[in-house]
């Protein structure tokens, strides 16, 4: 009896002891992604920028089939590569926090543009770092930071939402090159927030959105941007996301969009004002000389 008793006793001090080790040291909050393709100097490089350490945290791998798995037939080859070298930090924070986004190494995709996609893949309240070891496009990171997310909340984001989070990353990149990173940023983000307001699904409707919110940005678009936004929209609002959400999440970036929006509407103004009293100084030119 006295054994069984001090058997009993060891299991339970074992029990407590493996508890406390889980509570002390790992770090559900937080889920590391690391490319395949990292050598072990490339890995701990950015253990260290993520200023973690392995047990810490959950640390999991992502490759590059797993990337190509929502670009392939959007980015081209050169874009998918055949390594994955980009990883993701991701930190669950309080509700209202909203997305917070920093990235190192990551050439082409900015963090506005990861912020705006992750909203569409219905993260919250997240810190987010993504990075290479050296210069990348960061087109596949999107793809970590998702599974992280996963891992670290326990929810299932849907395969078409990680499927359009990534093409709208995508093709906000592409447009970047051609009108510039940050405006193509400000553009996706204000046509998102009014097309999932208004719950628009007729094609012409959104087109009429996008050329408008390009207008008060002062950003002019040809028209394969316009149709390329356009069925962009139509697929993000299928998703049926909740605009009250959208915005909290993107509120960060939402205040400088706003911001641009008034001063080109207060520089328009000032020129439509100039103009207007041009015109009446030669209309006033002209009646003299019609009066002679």
């Amino acid at each position: 009896m006295k054994n069984k008793g001090l058997i009993q006793c060891i299991t339970i001090l074992v029990i407590f002891i493996s508890i406390f080790n889980i509570v002390a040291y790992a770090d559900n909050t937080v889920v590391v992604t690391l490319g395949k393709n990292l050598n072990e100097s490339q890995r701990n490089q950015i253990l260290d920028l993520f200023n973690v350490s392995e047990g810490a945290v959950t640390i999991i791998e992502v490759n590059n089939q797993e990337e190509r798995a929502y670009l392939e037939g959007i980015a081209t080859e050169a874009q998918l590569g055949k390594i994955t070298m980009s990883s993701a930090y991701v930190e669950i924070l309080e509700e209202g926090s909203g997305i917070q986004v920093e990235t190192y190494n990551i050439s082409w995709v900015t963090k506005e543009m990861y912020q705006s996609a992750l909203v569409t893949a219905g993260v919250k309240d997240a810190k987010v770092i993504a990075a290479a070891p050296f210069p990348v496009s960061g087109t596949g990171a999107l793809t970590g930071i998702l599974k992280a997310f996963e891992k670290a909340t326990g929810k299932k984001i849907s395969e078409e939402q990680k499927k359009v989070a990534n093409e709208e990353v995508f093709q906000t990149g592409r447009l970047g090159e051609q009108i510039g990173q940050e405006k193509a940023a400000e553009l996706i983000k204000v046509v998102k927030e009014e097309v999932i307001e208004k719950r628009l699904k007729n094609n012409e409707e959104i087109k009429k959105v996008v050329v408008d919110m390009a207008g008060r940005l002062d950003i002019n678009l040809n028209m394969e941007q316009i149709e390329e936004i356009s069925k962009l929209m139509e697929k993000i609002n299928k998703l049926n996301l909740n605009m009250k959400e959208v915005r909290q999440q993107l509120k960060g970036i939402g205040e400088k969009i706003d911001q641009t929006i008034k001063d080109n509407e207060e520089v328009k103004s000032l020129l439509q004002k100039i103009i207007e009293m041009i015109g009446n100084l030669f209309r006033s030119l002209f009646g003299k000389f019609t009066n002679k």
